[in-house]
């Protein structure tokens, strides 16, 4: 009688044993696919998204291109830029794009006015600031809306530059 109750004992403390590992083991599974999900519904569907945000950009950039304005060439600027350090030179030649025919003869108007708008800008600017691409798409912004303020409509839709040189004297 005394073996028989350690046998049921010992297959007791075996039969807990075994419910613990299994426990223990789902816990573990639950946990990994718990972390799995989580990873897959916070990471890689915020990276889908990034993607799919790229991929409308281009497809509006390509919308853009496709209903190009009327090229309106400004001039070339040679111009001081406003470093201490050292005397230093931007030459820069600006076209810009605008909606239509109006617009076109509005400009041709305020054409002294546009070229010391944009003058009086670039003798701001430091060599440092322009070349960075972000520097250059600010100095575009920057100029797209000091010309839409002077035009009545506005109708500037974007500046390009044929013409880019910084030269230290």
């Amino acid at each position: 009688m005394a073996e028989e109750n350690k046998d049921q004992e010992q297959e007791e403390k075996k039969g807990g044993k075994k419910k613990l590992l299994i426990i223990l083991l789902l816990l573990v599974i639950i946990l990994v696919g718990g972390g799995g999900a989580a990873y897959k519904f916070l990471v890689l569907d915020k990276q889908q998204k990034e993607e799919e945000n790229k991929a409308e950009k281009i497809q509006e950039e390509i919308k853009d291109i496709e209903n190009l304005g009327i090229m309106f060439e400004v001039g070339t600027f040679i111009v001081n830029l406003a470093d201490k350090d050292a005397d230093r030179f931007l030459k820069i030649t600006i076209i810009l794009e605008i909606e239509n025919e109006q617009v076109k003869m509005e400009v041709e108007k305020r054409l002294p006015q546009i070229k010391d708008a944009i003058t009086t800008l670039l003798f701001t600017k430091k060599s440092k600031e322009l070349k960075t691409a972000e520097g250059i798409e600010l100095l575009k912004e920057e100029i797209i809306k000091r010309v839409n303020a002077i035009l009545p409509l506005g109708g500037v839709k974007n500046v390009y530059f044929t013409d880019f040189v910084i030269q230290t004297a």
